[in-house]
């Protein structure tokens, strides 16, 4: 399987890690999952206790309400209004049988970017055997990120957020860090995750994530011109921004008071923009987002929330299209 080794160099030397630290999966949602239940059932004399946020994606918080009924105990510290972990309950949360920190790295609704070495660095002061497990789906390929030089242990990746197909995934481990797979069979994978492996798959995350980071400079320069220009517009027409102003500006939360969600949603589908209300694996609950909701905006606001996201694929030449979308949508439904 050498075409499939080898994407597995490609993708540890984009990362700064080595071959066997990087696993394939079939996603997020496994990466996370075989993150952090793999880590703690592997083990179980380093704690019971995790900490974490209520900001986390859902694939995050499911897990963890999972291993809550487990015998697990989950601290969950509060964030503030821009989405930023309130360290100093960070520092009371962390015990001596603190065994897990998950956290995401991009949120997911809001662009917020976690500042990665504060969280290493109070790890470090009160729990250094803790292990520190990074949510990377929306940063992998976007924002600079190497988490053996940032001190992370383990990192969940994604394959159709930097343009691969859908199916196909990443998990990096440290090495030294123990893992209970969830997949057992053939022990391919080095025993972490058994089953055929896809060649198909392996190299298509490897190309993507190739190529995402190949200028993402100038990527970044670029969507950053775009979500500003988009900002603009939502200002302009009565809306409100909701990213915090030191995000990522590959995502775009905003409100428009005037519109319920789901009714700004629609009617920007009949111009061919393509928009979502919370994040896409929970919006057919229609609730209002947990993820605002930690951040203390005001539930009203909250049901107006869209998020709006940018890629590298994304072009200045759509702004115009965007803006007269806008002002249409609104002169034709505005309540």
């Amino acid at each position: 399987m050498e075409s499939f080794e080898n994407s597995r160099r490609r993708v540890a030397n984009v990362l700064g890690a080595q071959p066997e630290e990087i696993v394939f999966t079939s996603g997020g949602t496994e990466s996370i999952n075989f993150a952090i239940r793999g880590y703690l059932e592997a083990n179980s004399r380093k704690g019971k206790h995790i900490v974490s946020t209520q900001t986390e994606h859902k694939a995050t918080l499911s897990i963890l309400e999972y291993l809550s009924q487990c015998g697990y105990e989950v601290t969950y510290i509060g964030v503030d209004d821009l989405g930023v972990p309130k360290w100093e309950e960070l520092e009371n949360a962390i015990r001596p049988d603190t065994a897990l920190l998950t956290f995401t790295h991009v949120n997911n609704e809001t662009g917020t970017i976690l500042p990665i070495r504060t969280l290493v660095e109070i790890k470090n002061r009160k729990n250094r055997s803790a292990v520190i497990h990074l949510d990377c789906v929306q940063s992998l390929g976007k924002i600079p990120f190497s988490p053996q030089k940032d001190g992370i242990d383990l990192a969940s990746m994604s394959g159709h957020k930097i343009h691969a197909v859908k199916g196909v995934g990443a998990i990096y481990i440290k090495k030294g860090i123990r893992l209970q797979p969830l997949i057992i069979g053939g022990g391919q994978q080095s025993g972490y995750r058994s089953g055929t492996e896809s060649i198909f798959l392996a190299e298509a995350f490897a190309l993507a994530l190739e190529k995402s980071v190949e200028n993402c400079e100038a990527a970044y320069q670029k969507v950053t011109r775009i979500f500003d220009l988009v900002s603009a517009i939502i200002i302009s027409c009565g809306g409100v921004i909701l990213s915090p102003p030191d995000g990522s500006k590959y995502i775009l939360n905003a409100a428009m008071p005037m519109f319920e969600a789901e009714t700004l949603l629609h009617a920007l589908e009949e111009h061919d923009i393509f928009i979502s209300t919370v994040s896409a694996c929970a919006s057919k609950n229609k609730k209002v987002s947990h993820v605002l909701t930690a951040m203390g905006i005001d539930k009203t606001l909250s049901r107006s929330a869209v998020r709006i996201s940018f890629s590298r694929f994304s072009q200045t030449d759509d702004i115009e299209k965007i803006s007269q979308a806008f002002e249409q949508v609104i002169e034709r439904y505005a309540l």
